[in-house]
């Protein structure tokens, strides 16, 4: 296959940029000189010899004549269907191209060969399959422009070489192409070469196909959207109007109120999405609801709000004197932070790191100090607003961090709901009784609180309801607590401890003459003119019918007060205006319910018998008064070993055996009759037994206690004591210092006894107790004892009491 044969002169009719192959008819312009030259030189040759006019076309690409050509003869010379000459020309076989010669006319003339394009026969398995493959090919182009009575002619041809000759229709096929499939002498190879060019151009128009579909589809779906949007707007404002609304009242179009609101660029983003979402769903549709939901908490948020801080520094201090007395430490601290952010402010530094100068305090104090209205008073000094967050009992999680959306009735947690409550991104939030949180199955809250009250980590807050980030490094966090060590370790960490240790007498008097007085007064509905409470009145109330280390009892008792006077005022059995003095006390609300120790009669107090000491101890209401009771049973009746009574733990017990040992051991020493703890039990009881006790700072009286006891000297009645004791009778250092010595200012104690390395500790109590308490610091347990202890009568041998 392919080997050339007969040689052929013939004339030259050049195409430019086109190509025939063999078994095309195409007509040509005779207007053309190149055309009609050859024309006519074939014709002027045909004359001398029999057959029709032969021409060599030759395609010329760029002036450069291509290596093969096509014998063509002229079937017919006539008018084109526009009236210009033309020739009809049918291509009958490929011929080689040789060396140019000379002929009749002004064409170019070259000598050729006709190339042999003959096939087997019958055909190889191969070649038939790839007949076929045209076929179809060829079919399925020809079908999708429609041209069907092409598609029998096409399916008609039997001959390769004519099969593979027939793709010179293509419209589809470059110049390049043509020129390839022309000079391909092989039959077999050229409908190879035609194939994977159809198969090619098959995949371009198919892809093309998915392109232009994908494009008119979406441009259909735009179409449609608009169209239905304007067709929504319509319906709506229909709806509107059978409503009674006006248009241009609040309506539905969340999109619009997105775009108008002053939101993150974040934020934004997320709304817009569920916007989206919700233009797609249904009118009945349970998930449009909760889109709207979502759109509305986001739209109150006040994510750019910020309210003013009030830098007057003076003015603030001066408000938070005026609304609490005492505390110094939490309001030091409130001025310091205010004076921090005023140079800060002054100097640019607003913004540090996407953190902002937000603070975390923790009060920690017993009850009734005014912790929780302590908090409404720093926004006040700070021109802030204020919100209160009462986690008391709260144990799911989701009360903080919210629920997730997929829940049905989902709402945000209550720190996202005290913002948007406050209006602004930095109020002064209070979270109160944060000493209260519990933890069940439903998480830990206190875990969640976490990430709420860490400054370094809070300006990216994420809500589980919310789902984007909210900045929570501006807001002043209060917590408030009543038990430190009831809050998590973790959650402490990242807060800044401020204790409120309870008021001292004279700060009483003062709070309930400045604050208390006044707002019962206004609630009995009297007049400050009408009903007085003298001086010694207020301190009456505070220290013998109140004993506590707030003011809520105290502000109770003074309410009782005055709506007992309101009430005879109405019964006609008492005029106004009345001063209520100390004496009236009684005949108003009872007899008091705490006198001091020190004010019973000596025969009547706690102390009054050997082996009871006086001890100070710190509970979630304060400082408080402790007595240890000590007593040995009968050799003959009782069980040797020691008994200790009062629900004690077991840092207490430990203590106990402590005190019990140190004696054995250093009895002798302090001339004490230790004989009798060998075969005699010991029992030590602390009162008040459905109270918990423990800790270690009961050591030394009950230490005292018992060498009281064995003694049988007393314990002064004055003096009251706390620290640890160690084996060798040292007094180790104890907590709580100053809440226990204004326990002992309270209960009428005038003598206290502390640890050596506690004495520090007493910077932090107030002077006017310090200057009524006389302080005495040691180091060891046999200076408790000297100072404890009553001196003995005489120096008969001391008569030990007998537990009953």
């Amino acid at each position: 296959m392919g080997s050339t044969s007969t040689p052929l002169t013939l004339p030259v009719l050049p195409l430019d940029d086109e190509v025939v192959l063999p078994g095309m008819v195409v007509p040509l312009d005779l207007n053309d000189a190149d055309v009609r030259a050859a024309v006519e030189a074939a014709q002027a040759a045909a004359r001398s010899q029999p057959g029709k006019p032969r021409v060599l076309l030759v395609p010329r690409i760029d002036g450069t004549y291509a290596s093969t050509g096509v014998l063509g003869t002229v079937e017919q010379v006539g008018r084109l269907a526009d009236g210009d000459p033309g020739a009809l020309i049918r291509g009958r076989g490929r011929v080689r191209i040789g060396a140019g010669t000379t002929g009749p006319g002004a064409a170019l003339w070259v000598e050729g060969a006709r190339i042999d394009e003959s096939v087997p026969d019958p055909l190889p398995g191969q070649v038939t399959e790839l007949v076929k493959e045209y076929k179809a090919l060829a079919t399925a182009w020809l079908r999708k422009r429609g041209a069907w009575q092409v598609v029998d002619r096409v399916q008609a041809i039997d001959d390769v070489s004519a099969l593979a000759d027939n793709s010179g229709y293509s419209p589809f096929l470059t110049t390049e192409q043509k020129v390839e499939l022309l000079e391909t002498a092989d039959p077999v190879a050229r409908l190879r070469l035609a194939t994977q060019q159809l198969r090619d151009h098959l995949a371009e128009q198919e892809v093309a196909e998915t392109i232009a579909k994908d494009v008119q589809e979406g441009v259909d779906k735009q179409q449609r959207e608009f169209l239905l949007r304007r067709q929504l707007e319509a319906v709506r404002k229909e709806l509107r109007e059978l409503n009674g609304e006006k248009d241009g009242e609040e309506s539905d179009d969340y999109r619009a109120r997105v775009e108008a609101a002053d939101l993150p660029e974040k934020v934004r983003e997320a709304a817009l999405k569920e916007v989206d979402k919700l233009e797609r769903a249904s009118d009945q549709s349970p998930e449009g609801s909760w889109i709207r939901t979502w759109l509305d908490t986001v739209l109150e948020l006040p994510w750019n709000e910020r309210t003013e801080d009030a830098y007057d520094i003076q003015g603030a201090k001066a408000v938070l004197d005026a609304e609490h007395a005492g505390l110094e430490d939490v309001k030091e601290r409130i001025t310091e932070y205010l004076a921090v952010r005023k140079r800060r402010t002054d100097r640019g530094l607003g913004v540090v790191g996407g953190r902002r100068g937000g603070a975390v305090l923790a009060l920690v104090g017993p009850p009734g100090v005014g912790k929780t209205s302590l908090g409404e008073s720093v926004a006040h000094a700070m021109g802030r607003k204020f919100v209160r967050v009462a986690l008391g009992g709260v144990r799911d999680e989701a009360e903080i961090r919210g629920h997730r959306r997929t829940y049905v009735g989902a709402l945000p947690g209550r720190i996202v709901r005290a913002v948007k409550e406050a209006g602004s991104m930095n109020p002064v939030v209070l979270l109160d009784e944060i000493d209260k949180v519990g933890s069940d199955f439903r998480g830990d809250p206190a875990a969640a609180l976490l990430e709420v009250l860490d400054p370094a980590q809070n300006h990216t807050f994420r809500d589980h309801y919310l789902e984007v980030e909210l900045d929570l490094s501006d807001v002043v966090f209060l917590a408030t607590a009543n038990v430190l060590e009831a809050i998590p370790e973790a959650l402490l960490d990242r807060m800044e401890l401020v204790r409120l240790d309870g008021y001292t007498e004279d700060e009483k008097i003062v709070i309930a003459r400045d604050h208390l007085l006044p707002r019962q007064l206004e609630r009995a509905g009297l007049n400050q003119d009408e009903v007085a409470v003298d001086e010694g009145a207020l301190r009456k109330l505070a220290g013998e019918y109140t004993r506590e280390a707030g003011v809520r009892n105290l502000e109770r008792s003074l309410a009782r007060l005055l709506r007992k006077v309101a009430a005879q005022h109405e019964l006609g059995e008492r005029k106004l205006p009345f001063t209520i003095g100390e004496g009236d006390l009684r005949g108003l609300i009872g007899r008091p319910h705490h006198v001091p120790e020190s004010a019973q009669d000596p025969a009547e107090r706690r102390t009054a018998v050997p082996g009871v000491a006086t001890g100070l101890a710190v509970t979630g209401a304060g400082g408080d008064v402790l007595f240890v009771e000590a007593s040995l049973a009968d050799p003959e009746t009782g069980a040797a070993g020691l008994t200790l009574t009062g629900q004690l733990g077991d840092v207490m017990k430990e203590s106990a055996q402590i005190a019990l040992s140190f004696l054995r051991s250093h009895g002798a020493e302090l001339e004490l009759p230790v004989a009798d703890l060998k075969d005699r039990g010991v029992h030590i009881h602390f009162p008040a037994g459905a109270v918990p006790k423990d800790g270690p700072s009961a050591g030394i009286t009950m230490t005292t206690a018992l060498a009281s006891l064995l003694s049988g000297r007393l314990v002064r009645t004055d003096v009251a004591m706390t620290g640890e004791v160690s084996l060798t009778g040292r007094v180790l250092p104890i907590g709580g210092v100053k809440q226990k010595l204004l326990a002992a200012h309270r209960a009428g104690v005038t003598t206290v006894i502390i640890p050596k390395r506690n004495e520090p500790d007493l910077d932090d109590v107030p002077a006017e107790v310090l200057d009524k308490l006389d302080v005495h610091a040691v180091t060891d347990v046999r200076q408790v004892l000297e100072l404890a202890l009553s001196p003995a009568t005489n120096g008969a041998a001391p008569e030990v009491p007998v537990a009953a």
